[in-house]
């Protein structure tokens, strides 16, 4: 049996999806983030896209967020046959093949993203299909598919528009012709012409959302400096008061009562003067925007996912937490019951303590990063240069644009594991981009 290997991972994989299942039901909430996505009227997001929340939407009929959870821990499971059956087409063996896609399987954050009502599962799964799709084989088929996935990663989170222009780079230079990446780029902006279109019609703005400027003015906080930026008077306002060494993280600037964000009317305004202070702000202190960002970077050398006595979402909880009064009625109703998460032991106990040791260290994924990068140079290995950049574009994108977060670092795990297996595959891609431009197939093979 060729894929005994891969069977033998898959079962303890699925055991930990049903001890999630079994443990938290109905579902994990993440702060005020889920229940935005769950709310019954849709509208395009302000702070976030609503492409997760047209998902909740066509499930809502079921009220079932144990089906959402299931739902994303099955795909999160597809995900990894996915990669696993790209990598045996490449000449893996079987074993070589199921040990790269083991972090896909059994990483913790991974599972705990699958049971969260939060659009970052979901992202993972558009993202690293639609790579491993161009991948497979460039065709305009593919190219198309791939181009509309990641479009609606791009609706889901708005760090995946990068990548839709990453691919488009990647056949542009790689010559694949123009009828793929004719294919791939109208493909993409169907799903983002559709969502800028109707926020357009909601609130008069052809955008997918409003608040960039927001978060790049939070990452500002770390070190703006208004003595320095001088800011004409109608920025004034954005001004921190607090000392560079007292402020808190960049993302408390956009909620707390402190923030003088709060002090400007107007969603849309806010979200203009914001980006226009935040600019003025990287201008003006160009070493101290790079030296924060830095900073945030090397929080990606720490071995601990999270410390023990950490208080942080992103842990599979020990107690249950009541929903707050203000959003109850929105798990609720999608629910038709009760929503708030439960820990029903010994179940819960079993995942919690796995969570201590089962997942993919950082500094690991980034000596997995480098070399994969370093390999496919090295050996010519081109197509694992497209799943390599994608997750070096969605590890080192947030801290420029707002913040590192833990979370923000696993949609790459899956990439890495792709480029490595593509380096060390026994053979390179089976397409015409691969064999010599002179020979009459490969020319037909790039104009088709």
């Amino acid at each position: 049996m060729g894929h005994r290997a891969l069977v033998i991972a898959m079962l303890p994989a699925i055991g930990l999806r049903v001890l999630a299942v079994l443990g938290f039901p109905p579902a994990l909430l993440f702060y005020g983030d889920s229940f935005a996505f769950l709310r019954e009227e849709l509208t395009p997001g302000t702070t976030r896209p609503s492409g997760y929340s047209l998902l909740l939407a066509l499930l809502r009929p079921a009220h079932s967020l144990t089906l959402v959870t299931v739902l994303q821990h099955l795909l999160g499971l597809a995900l990894a046959v996915g990669v696993y059956a790209l990598l045996r087409r490449r000449g893996l063996p079987g074993w070589g093949a199921t040990l790269l896609v083991t972090p896909l399987l059994y990483d913790e954050f991974l599972v705990l993203l699958e049971h969260m009502i939060m659009a970052d599962a979901i992202f993972i799964v558009l993202v690293t299909t639609a790579i491993t799709l161009i991948v497979w084989r460039v065709t305009p088929a593919t190219a198309a598919v791939g181009g509309l996935l990641l479009g609606l990663a791009g609706i889901t989170r708005t760090i995946g528009l990068p990548l839709l222009l990453l691919t488009a780079a990647y056949l542009l230079i790689r010559r694949y012709g123009w009828r793929p990446l004719l294919a791939l780029v109208v493909a993409g902006a169907i799903p983002l012409g559709a969502y800028a279109t109707w926020t357009k019609a909601e609130k008069g703005k052809f955008a997918l959302t409003e608040a960039d400027g927001n978060f790049l003015w939070s990452r500002t906080m770390s070190f703006a400096d208004c003595d320095v930026i001088k800011p004409p008077a109608r920025l004034a306002v954005l001004c921190p008061r607090i000392p560079v060494e007292q402020r808190p993280y960049p993302p408390h600037w956009l909620w707390e009562s402190f923030s003088p964000l709060l002090k400007v009317p107007g969603t849309a305004n806010r979200n203009q003067l914001a980006g226009e202070f935040a600019r003025q702000a990287i201008l003006a202190q160009p070493g101290a925007y790079v030296g924060t960002v830095a900073t945030d970077l090397t929080q990606l050398l720490r071995w601990e996912r999270t410390a023990a006595d950490e208080k942080t979402p992103y842990k599979f909880p020990a107690a249950e937490r009541p929903i707050s009064a203000s959003v109850r009625g929105v798990a609720e109703s999608y629910e038709a019951g009760p929503a708030a998460t439960r820990v029903v032991e010994p179940f819960a106990g079993w995942l919690r303590a796995y969570q201590r040791f089962g997942y993919v260290p950082y500094p690991l994924l980034m000596v997995g990063l480098v070399v994969s990068l370093a390999l496919a140079v090295t050996r010519r290995r081109w197509d694992a240069l497209l799943p390599a950049l994608a997750a070096l574009a969605l590890v080192a994108a947030p801290p420029f644009l707002a913040a590192y977060d833990v979370r923000y670092v696993i949609p790459a795990i899956p990439l890495v594991c792709l480029a490595l297996g593509l380096t060390v595959s026994a053979r390179a891609r089976g397409d015409a981009a691969v064999r010599p431009a002179t020979e009459p197939e490969a020319v037909a093979g790039r104009t088709t």
